[in-house]
């Protein structure tokens, strides 16, 4: 069966209270990799090019093996 020919007619309408309602669930193996990344930082990577996970993850590399005090002010 293609896409085309299934029935989605008796499927209610996602509104804003469903979506209000919704919890985001990450597997466990993936939730442990989480890092909250400000907006603006995030924006400067991707304008680096489509590889810019692999950028982020080679800037804090570089950051480790140049033994830069990680502590925060």
């Amino acid at each position: 069966m293609s896409d085309e020919e299934i029935d989605y007619s008796d499927i209610p309408p996602l509104t804003d209270d469903f979506f209000e309602g919704a919890i985001l669930r990450i597997p466990t193996t993936q939730a442990h990799n989480l890092v909250e990344i400000d907006p603006d930082v995030m924006s400067w990577f991707k304008a680096q090019g489509t590889e810019y996970k692999q950028l982020i993850n080679n800037v804090l590399r570089r950051y480790i093996e140049n033994g830069e005090d990680t502590k925060l002010a």
